[in-house]
């Protein structure tokens, strides 16, 4: 982390805690076309990133741009309707700046959304995937939001990402996917992120399934490492609006429009889903999650 950011992450969580009275527990992280999530909290408090000192702004299509505080059930909870990406050409500090934030307002449980490109044959346009592992491939590259000094407050040098996606909360979502009759949309799978804003080429579609990914996309995997980092629990999933490209002879392109389309169609489900899963999160887990 760069000298000075730990002040003004400071600065950013007491500007907000100053001007709200919810102190949330669970953050969720919206992904593209997802923002509508938002719309499960009631007694809503919205500032545009704009508006927060200190925090980056969303640029990319279908990223509303605003920080959103309510309640679920009388739950507490923070949602962000837009996150930032590495190809904005932020630094892996700033995509991961909100994290470390939700740590300082005393969240401790983070649901990260996304949406992306299946690699598994077996997924289909509409599907969810419970993200159960990760491959970040910018970390190969040395690409690591963990990268730099290291504050202690936040946590400790070297963290175990072996455990990053909580067996517990999966389960728990297995759960409420079925009881809402979503089960047979629901996957369970390895997430792979890549820098973008390209979409992969076939050649790199068949090296990431050599390499034992279920889907592909540019964003969540900074956001997991901080938030396992500082100790939060994590859960992540998928919703797939794309099968990725593996034929030469395909006339098939990835685009942004289609992912976006597919998000409109499941928004409802979506919304129903994580209203349930932050429900049973309260009412079977621990109150300090």
């Amino acid at each position: 982390m760069f000298p000075g950011d730990n002040d003004y992450i400071k600065l950013t969580a007491d500007w907000l805690l100053e001007r709200t009275k919810i102190r949330p527990k669970v953050a969720i992280i919206c992904g593209s076309g997802l923002g509508g999530l938002a719309e499960v909290l009631d007694d809503k408090t919205d500032f545009p990133y704009s508006d927060i000192p200190h925090f980056p702004t969303s640029t990319a299509p279908g990223h509303a741009g605003q920080l959103v505080f309510g309640r679920l059930e009388d739950h507490e909870c923070v949602c962000m309707k837009g996150r930032f990406h590495f190809y904005e050409g932020y630094s892996m500090h700033k995509v991961t700046y909100p994290v470390r934030v939700f740590f300082l307002l005393g969240v401790k449980t983070l649901i990260v959304t996304n949406a992306a490109g299946a690699l598994n044959g077996s997924y289909k346009v509409g599907d969810f995937m419970l993200i159960k592992d990760h491959i970040n491939m910018p970390g190969f590259a040395g690409q690591n939001p963990l990268c730099g000094h290291n504050d202690e407050r936040f946590g400790v040098r070297f963290p175990c990402m072996s455990d990053a996606y909580d067996p517990d909360l999966r389960a728990l979502a297995k759960q409420t996917a079925k009881e809402q009759g979503l089960d047979r949309f629901l996957k369970q799978g390895v997430y792979c992120m890549l820098s973008g804003p390209t979409f992969e080429t076939i050649a790199e579609c068949k090296v990431l399934q050599t390499l034992g990914a279920d889907a592909v996309g540019m964003s969540t995997v900074p956001e997991v490492v901080v938030a396992r980092h500082c100790g939060l629990r994590v859960f992540a999933m998928s919703l797939i609006t794309n099968i990725v490209v593996r034929d030469y002879d395909s006339n098939e392109k990835a685009n942004h429009e289609e992912v976006l389309e597919t998000t409109a169609l499941r928004t409802e489900d979506l919304q129903t889903f994580i209203r349930n899963f932050i429900t049973k999160i309260y009412d079977n887990y621990w109150v300090s999650l």
